[in-house]
């Protein structure tokens, strides 16, 4: 049973960062495509952030591109996502995923395990 379990969101002002973590168990997480999603207040869940089973491959928002990063510590089950220059728009609950079948990691659609979403709050 894939279990997700997300930490590090909060408040902060605008231009500051925060840095979230997600532990993954109960499957591969060597193999398996892990990402970063969030939802803002009556908007739909939007694709933030993906990495690759490999670690090597990395897909972007364009919204987030050049201020937020994403990366997976295969010791720890851990993905990480650092987020910088952070805006007001960037306000929502951030939830981990993953995608256990491990192939096209890009593509937002496959990813179909969920951790419980951690709040993050950007004030102006």
């Amino acid at each position: 049973q894939v279990q997700l379990v997300e930490s590090g969101g909060g408040s902060v002002q605008t231009g500051g960062s925060l840095t979230l973590s997600c532990v993954g168990s109960g499957y591969s997480f060597s193999t398996s495509c892990m990402g970063w999603f969030r939802q803002a207040p009556g908007k739909e869940r939007e694709g933030v952030a993906t990495i690759f089973a490999g670690g090597g491959n990395t897909n972007y928002a364009d919204s987030v591109k050049g201020r937020f990063t994403i990366s997976r510590d295969y010791t720890k089950n851990t993905i990480y996502l650092q987020m910088d220059s952070l805006k007001p728009e960037d306000t929502a609950m951030y939830y981990c995923a993953a995608d256990i079948r491990g192939v096209r990691c890009h593509s937002w659609s496959r990813y179909n395990s969920w951790g419980q979403g951690v709040q993050v709050t950007v004030s102006s």
